[in-house]
């Protein structure tokens, strides 16, 4: 499955560069020239990596990942600036990001960095347990689902179903997304059994956690 990446850059020539470049190394690129847009397609797909430049018009960099840290969305984001100064570097960094990339930049650097984070499972938890209310944990590390600390039973693709959730947190996730994370490559996906995993989570859950966007797929929320 390829990693789908989120490409603000204001500059059309870099833009471009570095498009072709991620998408020539097995990558899948969306490009954006603004924040706004940016704000927008947040919304509209799931990512797995942001690039963001700063000085870019309508919503800087620093702005938008904020502002999406606020709205609960955990994508790991690297920052593309000119900027070099200490003050622009902390700002970076308490904005929410993973991390900082000069310009210029070699693009072979990028793809170094890009693939390091994305070796990670989850970002911006500070513990391998995750909180879904105060009753509902799950241990990233362990791959399993307590609640009111008794381990509950989950079958290998409701446990991994529950992951990409918790990966994309107060995102919709496609159910083309999940089908590639949840059936192998021989597999056939089953759009019957998929229901019943999602079945058997919201009894765990509950319902209202795990909402069904018409056409689109699913979005998980968590308190």
């Amino acid at each position: 499955m390829r990693a789908k990446i989120l490409l603000l850059e204001d500059d059309l020539t870099l833009n471009e560069t570095v498009s072709e470049f991620l998408e020539e190394n097995g990558f899948e690129v969306s490009s954006v020239y603004d924040g706004e847009e940016a704000s927008d397609i947040i919304y509209e797909k799931n990512f797995d990596i942001f690039l963001l430049d700063v000085n870019v018009p309508h919503i800087n960099g620093f702005e938008l990942l904020k502002q999406k840290r606020k709205d609960g969305i955990t994508t790991p984001a690297i920052y593309i600036t000119s900027l070099d100064s200490i003050d622009s570097l902390e700002d970076g960094y308490k904005s929410g990001c993973d991390d900082y990339i000069r310009k210029p930049f070699a693009l072979k650097e990028l793809i170094f960095r890009i693939e390091s984070i994305l070796k990670r499972e989850f970002f911006h938890e500070n513990s391998s347990k995750i909180e879904i209310d105060k009753h509902i944990e799950y241990d990233a590390d362990l791959n399993l689902l307590f609640v009111d600390k008794k381990e509950v039973q989950l079958s290998s693709k409701e446990s991994l179903l529950l992951k990409l959730f918790l990966q994309h947190s107060n995102e919709v996730v496609s159910h083309e997304v999940i089908y590639e994370h949840l059936w192998q490559y021989e597999e056939t996906p089953s759009e019957s059994s998929l229901r019943t995993y999602i079945k058997n989570l919201r009894k765990i859950i509950g319902k209202d956690r795990i909402v069904s966007i018409k056409k689109l797929g699913y979005r998980f929320t968590q308190e």
